[in-house]
C-alpha cells in the first residue's frame, strides 16, 4: 500500500478560513500539519538533509503534535504565515535571526518537490505587484482603468485634472498603526488641491474611477471558479461589510477564460479577483489578491470554497 502524503498548512495561530479547509481534509483522513514559522524553537523543528539520500530534500518539519517527512509531502497551503521578529534580541541579532529563519525554514520548504503549492510565496509575491499587475491584464485584454503610479505631485495633479473622478489607494496592503491605534487605507477619492510636496516622498497610485454598479469577488480554486455579486453603494466595499448584499453569477466564459489564464501567467493555483462592473455591465480590473480572504463569502452563499481547497490539496496525495 501506498503510503498517504501529508499536506502542510502554513498560517498564524487564528485564521478561521485556513481551519475551514483543515476541517475538510479531517474529515477526509488526510495527514495535515499545520505550522506557523513564529513558532520556530521548542514548539517548531526542521531538520533537512541534502545529498545524502535518494530524494532532493529529506528529513522532518515538527510541532508539538505533529511531524511532516519531508519526502512524503504532497501539498503546501501557504496561508497567512507569521515570520519572527525576536522582538527580544537586539536589532542587529533579530535581524540576523529572522533571516536564518527565513532562509533556513523557508528555504528548506521552498525545495520540496513534487508536491502541490497553493500557491508558492516566490510566486505569491511575484504576483502581488499592482504595476505589474495592471500590466498583465492590459496584455491579457482587460479593460484598465487609466492609473498613474508616481511619487512626483505635478504629474499626480495634471492626471486627476485630466480624469476627472480620481481615486487613491495604496500600493501594497502594510499592518500600520499611529498611536497604537491600528489603521487601514481605503480606495479614497482624491482632488489636485488635496495634494502637496509629501507626495514625493513615496510612490502612490491613483486611478480613474470606474462609474460602477457593483463588484465582482472571484475565487479561483485550480480550475474551479466562484463568482459572487457584491452590491453596495460604497467606493471600498470593505469599509462596511453589514452594508453588502451578495448573489452567486456566472461569468461570461471569455472573461472566466481569461482569469484563468491570468493565473496561470503567474504560476498560481489559486487567487482572488477583484473587478468593477460599470452601468452596462463590462467589469473593469481592479487587482488580484494572489491569497485573499474568502471564508465570509462561503458563509454568506453557501458555496463550497473550503472543499474546493481541500480537493486541490489531495489530487496527489498517494
Amino acid at each position: 500500500m501506498t503510503e498517504e502524503r501529508s499536506v502542510l498548512v502554513a498560517t498564524e495561530a487564528n485564521d478561521v478560513t485556513a481551519d475551514m479547509v483543515i476541517n475538510h481534509l479531517n474529515r477526509r483522513g488526510v495527514p495535515v500539519v499545520r505550522l506557523n514559522p513564529a513558532d520556530i524553537g521548542p514548539d517548531l523543528t526542521v531538520s533537512a538533509r541534502f545529498g545524502d539520500s535518494p530524494a532532493p530534500v529529506a528529513g522532518q518539519v515538527r510541532t508539538r503534535s505533529r511531524t511532516a517527512d519531508l519526502e512524503r509531502v504532497g501539498a503546501v497551503y501557504w496561508r497567512r504565515p507569521v515570520w519572527p521578529a525576536f522582538e527580544h534580541l537586539q536589532d542587529a541579532d533579530a535581524r540576523f535571526a529572522a533571516a536564518q529563519v527565513r532562509y533556513g525554514l523557508g528555504g528548506t520548504l521552498y525545495a520540496l518537490q513534487g508536491c502541490l503549492w497553493v500557491n508558492h510565496p516566490l510566486r505569491d509575491a511575484a504576483a502581488d505587484y499592482k504595476p505589474a499587475q495592471l500590466a498583465v491584464a492590459h496584455q491579457m485584454g482587460f479593460m484598465v482603468p487609466p492609473t498613474l503610479v508616481t511619487n512626483d505631485p505635478d504629474e499626480a495633479r495634471r492626471f486627476i485634472r485630466e480624469h476627472g473622478q480620481v481615486i487613491h489607494k495604496t500600493l501594497r496592503w502594510t499592518p500600520y498603526q499611529r498611536e497604537g491605534i491600528g489603521l487601514t487605507s481605503w480606495a479614497e477619492p482624491v482632488h489636485a488641491e488635496d495634494l502637496d510636496d509629501t507626495v514625493r516622498v513615496t510612490p502612490h497610485l491613483f486611478q480613474a474611477r470606474v462609474d460602477k454598479a457593483a463588484d465582482l469577488r472571484v475565487l479561483i480554486v485550480g480550475r474551479r471558479v466562484f463568482a459572487v455579486r457584491i452590491d453596495s453603494d460604497l467606493l471600498d466595499w470593505r469599509k462596511d461589510y453589514s452594508a453588502l448584499t451578495y448573489s452567486v453569477v456566472d461569468l461570461p466564459n471569455r472573461l472566466e477564460k481569461t482569469l484563468l489564464a491570468y493565473l496561470d501567467h503567474f504560476g498560481l493555483a489559486s487567487g482572488s479577483f477583484d473587478l468593477a462592473v460599470d452601468r452596462e455591465g463590462e467589469p473593469h480590473w481592479l487587482e488580484l489578491n494572489p491569497n485573499g480572504q474568502w471564508g465570509w463569502l462561503e458563509e454568506k452563499t453557501g458555496l463550497g470554497m473550503a472543499a474546493a481547497f481541500a480537493d486541490l490539496l489531495t489530487q496527489r496525495r498517494s
